[in-house]
């Protein structure tokens, strides 16, 4: 797997969880990601960098590395927000995927369709796009 993808995207985020050879195959099922690049794992069985591709941008993470100061943290005060065309078909793929609802899809008092869910990494995602047309 190359080790310099192309960085898509204006705002890359970079996230650290447990197990990110199992996010790298998780978000693939559940937000159609595709993988771009990824290190091996090391002798423990972690992963120092992973990079996808996700609904035209990228996702970069590894697991963490407390022994060099990247200790793993719980996720908080964040949502990686997707912009997409069709909230439903996204969210649902999601849930049968593993993550779970927080907010199910509705239409939203600022003109837009939106819901939020929790991936089994902890990290919390959004949805939002079009109110679909009757």
């Amino acid at each position: 797997m190359p080790q310099n993808a192309q960085t898509k995207g204006g705002l890359v985020t970079y996230v650290t969880v447990n197990g990110a050879a199992k996010a790298s195959e998780f978000y693939q099922k559940a937000f159609g990601a595709e993988l771009a690049a990824m290190h091996p794992p090391d002798d423990k069985g972690r992963t120092m960098h992973v990079h996808l591709y996700v609904n035209g941008s990228s996702l970069m993470f590894s697991d963490a590395y407390p022994e060099h100061g990247h200790p793993l943290r719980e996720p908080a005060s964040f949502t990686l927000t997707l912009i997409v065309s069709d909230v439903d078909s996204w969210f649902e793929r999601a849930i049968r995927a593993g993550c779970t609802a927080t907010t199910p899809p509705a239409d939203m008092f600022w003109g837009d369709r939106y819901a939020a869910l929790k991936d089994p990494f902890g990290v919390a995602w959004a949805m939002n796009g079009p109110v679909k047309k009757s």
